[in-house]
């Protein structure tokens, strides 16, 4: 039987109390996350607790204005952002173009550069996914013995690190690393439901040290070296990490440079040739 005008408004007004409801519980997620109470957030926001409690339960609609307000002092990626806006009734505002996109070559020379200015040390780029989109020269360091299916295109960062045909006999602290870069993808995964199989699959493969550990740092320890064998010797890096800070693309607002830096005189010297 088919519903009456009466009827297909209620449900109109249901769906739309729902997905109110729904954008205010993502709002409230990344609050929490980023450690804010209601009151700190209302008064960055410069509007009363009591309006960001109501717009988290969904008595009240945000406008798009509040939407973005909200999303920016809470730090929220840009594809959450347009998540947000659609849950709050409103359209996306922030464009997802490929990487073959016209608009996007100036960002890939920019990062072409960076690789090349970081010879010869180790460095790529990835993307939201952690799939490699580039890397220099001297990144093939990192892929040597790895096995050819880990190498076909699309080529993911963390699978070729911690899979047991990838790079992971060769890192001596395997351990450490799949512990940073495990509880690293479970908080994104959290967040964004396109990495959990990712996440899944990854704490899936064999290790010493199956499952996450939070472990205090030693009175000397300053940082997680990267400790790599390479045929007789032990590499030791340091890895820093680096995104485009304005960016309102989506596609350009993931990517991440990763650059490996020698940390001891021994690695600098190795990888330099002297």
């Amino acid at each position: 039987m088919t519903a009456g005008p009466v009827e297909q408004a209620r449900e109109q007004v249901q769906e739309q109390a729902r997905e109110q409801a729904r954008a205010g519980r993502l709002l409230a997620k990344w609050r929490r996350q980023r450690g804010f109470s209601q009151l700190e957030l209302a008064n960055l926001a410069d509007v009363s607790a009591r309006h960001i409690g109501f717009v988290e339960t969904g008595r009240s609609q945000p406008s798009r204005e509040m939407v973005l307000r909200l999303a920016g002092h809470l730090d929220v990626p840009a594809r959450v952002r347009n998540s947000l806006l659609l849950a709050a009734g409103y359209a996306p505002v922030y464009p997802e173009r490929p990487l073959d996109d016209p608009a996007m070559q100036p960002v890939l020379e920019a990062v072409r550069r960076v690789l090349r200015g970081h010879q010869p040390y180790p460095a790529l780029v990835v993307d939201g996914r952690w799939d490699i989109v580039a890397s220099n020269d001297a990144f093939g360091l990192f892929t040597e013995g790895v096995a050819a299916h880990l190498l076909e295109p699309p080529v993911n960062g963390l699978r070729l690190v911690l899979h047991p045909e990838g790079m992971a006999p060769r890192i001596a602290n395997i351990g450490q690393w799949r512990d940073k870069l495990l509880a690293r993808l479970a908080c994104r995964a959290a967040l964004d439901e396109r990495l959990r199989p990712l996440y899944e699959e990854l704490l899936g493969y064999p290790c010493a040290r199956p499952e996450p550990e939070i472990g205090a740092p030693g009175p000397d320890d300053i940082m997680v070296p990267l400790q790599l064998r390479h045929g007789d010797v032990t590499l030791n890096f340091i890895a820093t990490l680096a995104t485009f800070g304005t960016a309102h693309d989506v596609t350009m607002s993931e990517l991440v440079i990763e650059s490996f830096f020698p940390a001891d005189e021994h690695t600098a010297a190795y990888l330099s040739g002297s």
